[in-house]
């Protein structure tokens, strides 16, 4: 039989070698953990040790049980645990309800565990492997006509996930968040960053983990998804507000080779009086990979570099990567005191790749973040060979990490198997930097990072989503991508604007791409061009990449783009009242439309739209050659165009004509920010 105990607050239910404890996490929320013979004393996940403060005492948290059945309420949420006895093989089932009644008719039913089987398995399945790991799964029910978001970032194209089956493994271009937000109610954290998978079929939703200790979850319910992302921010961290000078435009290419290249894009810049916030010193800028500094030969006065750049108020970028070359002056260091990620099988590299002082593409290691002494000695390096220059911003790439062969479940890290905990190694190696600035007495710094999971928002990391195609179809999976991050708890993002593979800055059928690109980006939260542009050459440290400056288009894109650049400028103060909001609230400022308007359901079903903010609504102009676009105006508020001052009521599909001078944007009546956007 069952057998349920109240532990100070805290449902928890035994059956057989199972044990779950049910606690209140945060308002109208709860965390969930489920393991064979005892809890584990420790968790890799995103949630603190204890719950996040205002958390309900023993007045906001009542529980009641009896010989079946057992109730955990707080606030808006009720958990119902059932054993049904005249079930085949019975076992304890969590039902999540609104708490609106008592009893099996009492509330709205949110989500349910469900069985694999009605003998076995249960809902909740661990196959051990000898080791004291289990394959976990869990199993919850499947709803009709249910709408899923967030999970990250993702190649797929789509904002809504009923119906796909997606790893939980960190790769280019796709980050594992794994936070799913339901227009039933709900927001799940699947708190485990164990290598897995989740599949939101038709008939049930199911997580796995290949390898983990236990089943980790926390829930929390709303009828307001704007609620249920504060709650998410409120269980694993708030971002820190956007710096000033991150709103700008962010100018990079491939990789400028020199020094002097460098301050020649910089100075052409004031020259033209075109607005420039960053500069970016890319990949193989430095000596070796591992050694964390400039290589003399290209970079011979980093200082004077810094500082006339912040004369002209540019701040510069530097590209680190997690990689350390076997003849890096510190690898001996790295190696002997286990600084290094290591290997169940083989030797421990990680990667291949033709770096400097290499005559053919040979292994690299990679270092451990979720070592704190990893942490400790490569900051110290930063430190020395950035931060004393008065570098402050840097680009994390490759921080999934990128493995080839891409064996996750092969890494031994600091932290525990790679199997079990690889998901947090993009958040650690955020919080590597994050710390570093913090001990340093330095401000909280953006972290472009190319991976992310939950949590890494507290840290400053922002995304960009990749090395994705210069193609059409890529920018309309960005829209999506976007979104999707956005609803997974990371409100700085960007991407390569152009795309990163490819484009040709001579063709006329790109510089209308690029145009389209440009226009959307300035939307976006960081304002980023980047890209690997014609002609293009193997990967290695002589890499350069074609011309990818604003004036690389041709005379008729360079004005478009310019007053683009102009556009973002006079949007900055706007942006930076949202990013405000994000870091208090935890609504990020690039959102679906159904954040603002939940009760419309046209809104829900809307993939190709966003809002920044709550007064301006963003389309994309997403093909070749189109001449009219229909923009859906959600109902309950007027919507001004912004290019003509035609109003419109909201509920109402409006085709837009257009030109390639701007896309579709409309703003809220009677917001100021309408004279910004005309």
């Amino acid at each position: 039989m069952v057998s349920y105990h109240n532990d100070n607050g805290i449902l928890e239910v035994r059956h057989r070698h199972e044990v779950i404890r049910i606690q209140a996490w945060g308002a109208d929320s709860v965390r969930v953990r489920a393991a064979q013979h005892r809890i584990p004393a420790e968790s890799a996940g995103a949630l603190a040790e204890t719950p996040p403060p205002g958390t309900g005492g023993d007045a906001d948290v009542h529980i009641t049980t009896d010989e079946t059945r057992a109730s955990l309420t707080t606030g808006r949420l009720r958990v119902d645990v059932d054993f049904d006895t005249a079930a085949s093989y019975p076992e304890p089932l969590i039902t999540f309800r609104t708490s609106g009644g008592s009893g099996e008719s009492g509330g709205s039913e949110l989500l349910a565990e469900s069985r694999e089987h009605f003998w076995m398995p249960g809902a909740r399945v661990f196959a051990g492997n000898r080791s004291g790991a289990y394959e976990i799964h869990q199993q919850f029910a499947a709803y009709d006509g249910e709408r899923l978001f967030g999970l990250g970032q993702r190649t797929h194209g789509k904002l809504n996930l009923k119906g796909l089956a997606l790893d939980l493994v960190q790769r280019n271009g796709e980050v594992s968040i794994p936070f799913v937000l339901s227009d039933r109610g709900y927001g799940l954290l699947w708190n485990s960053p164990a290598v897995g998978r989740v599949e939101f079929a038709e008939n049930a939703t199911r997580w796995q983990a290949g390898q983990a200790r236990e089943i980790d979850y926390w829930l929390t319910a709303s009828p307001d998804p704007a609620d249920i992302l504060a709650r998410y921010a409120d269980a694993t961290g708030h971002a820190p507000e956007l710096p000033a000078w991150a709103s700008g435009f962010w100018q990079s290419k491939l990789r400028y080779r020199t020094q002097e290249e460098l301050l020649t894009v910089a100075r052409e810049y004031r020259r033209r009086s075109l607005p420039l916030s960053v500069i970016v010193a890319d990949f193989f800028h430095w000596s070796a990979m591992g050694d964390y500094r400039f290589d003399e030969s290209e970079w011979p006065d980093p200082d004077a570099m810094v500082a006339e750049l912040r004369q002209m108020g540019v701040e510069l970028m530097v590209s680190i990567w997690p990689t350390v070359s076997p003849l890096s002056e510190n690898y001996g260091e790295f190696y002997d005191r286990g600084l290094l990620v290591g290997a169940d099988q083989g030797v421990e590299f990680q990667q291949v790749i033709a770096d400097k002082g290499m005559g053919t593409p040979m292994p690299v290691a990679f270092y451990d973040p979720t070592n704190p002494r990893a942490r400790d000695y490569v900051w110290s390096l930063v430190k020395k060979n950035y931060l004393a220059r008065g570098i402050r911003v840097f680009w994390l790439d490759a921080s999934e990490p990128e493995l080839n062969p891409a064996n996750p479940a092969n890494l031994s890290l600091y932290a525990g198997p790679g199997a079990e905990v690889a998901g947090i190694y993009p958040r650690e190696n955020a919080r590597l930097f994050a710390d570093g600035m913090a001990t340093a007495g330095e401000e909280q710094t953006v972290l472009l990072s190319r991976s992310a999971w939950a949590g890494s928002a507290r840290f400053g990391a922002a995304v960009w989503s990749g090395d994705i195609p210069a193609t059409w179809d890529a920018l309309r999976r960005q829209v999506r991508a976007g979104l999707s991050i956005a609803i997974s708890g990371i409100p700085w993002w960007t991407t390569d604007i152009g795309g990163f593979h490819g484009g040709d800055p001579g063709d006329p059928a790109y510089q209308e791409l690029i145009v389209r690109w440009f226009q959307y980006g300035a939307f976006c939260p960081l304002f980023r061009l980047h890209g690997d542009r014609n002609p293009r050459v193997p990967t290695g440290h002589t890499m350069t990449g074609g011309p990818n400056e604003v004036w690389s288009y041709g005379a008729a894109a360079y004005e478009r783009i310019v007053a683009v650049l102009r556009l973002r400028e006079r949007l900055r103060p706007y942006l930076h009242e949202q990013m405000r909001v994000a870091a208090r609230d935890g609504v990020p400022p690039m959102r679906p439309l159904w954040v603002d308007f939940p009760q419309d359901q046209d809104a829900w079903r809307t993939e190709d739209e966003f809002l920044l903010g709550p007064d301006l609504l963003i389309a994309p102009v997403l093909e070749p050659g189109a001449r009219v676009r229909d923009v859906y105006l959600p109902e309950g508020r007027t919507w001004v165009a912004a290019g003509t001052g035609d109003r419109h009521d909201g509920g109402t599909i409006v085709a837009v004509p257009l030109s390639l001078d701007r896309i579709p944007v409309f703003v809220s009546e009677g917001a100021e920010v309408l004279d910004v956007v005309r």
